[in-house]
């Protein structure tokens, strides 16, 4: 499992010019799932996630997790993560789950991120063309993968 964690001041997403999700400061999630993966990489991402110290305290240094500055997620399923480009020009997403294993996974690490660490949680919608928008702070991008636990 990967997951892009971008600090935000804000983010959205629009489905059919519609706003589905939106939240303020905290992170957007974009959230990407292999066929390997299983609840124990939700596990260990979720607790990642919630206890990611990546925001200022008030000495400017990243220091606070997104509880400390009651943050929220807006979580985007992301098979695009999981694109090989070492051949040709066209990615390969081979390596990306059928939706039939991702979206219950998907599910499964959001309602992880909201019983168990208490986080709001606004999500885009498995499978669908969806229009993201945000503002990154800082910037602070980070990949968190599973596989290298």
């Amino acid at each position: 499992m990967r997951v892009i964690v971008q600090r935000c001041s804000r983010a959205e997403v629009r489905i059919d010019n519609q706003v589905y999700g939106k939240i303020g400061t905290g992170f957007l999630l974009l959230v990407g799932i292999t066929h390997e993966d299983s609840e124990r990489d939700a596990d260990y991402i979720a607790k990642k996630v919630a206890n990611m110290r990546v925001f200022n305290d008030a000495e400017g240094k990243m220091n606070l997790a997104l509880k400390d500055v009651n943050g929220s997620i807006l979580s985007i399923s992301q098979f695009t993560l999981y694109g090989d480009t070492r051949k040709g020009n066209r990615p390969s997403f081979i390596n990306a789950a059928r939706p039939e294993l991702a979206n219950p996974l998907y599910d499964y690490f959001n309602e992880t991120l909201r019983k168990t660490y208490g986080l709001q949680v606004e999500t885009g919608q498995f499978g669908a063309d969806m229009q993201v928008d945000f503002i990154n702070d800082g910037p602070v991008t980070i990949l968190i993968d599973s596989a290298q636990q």
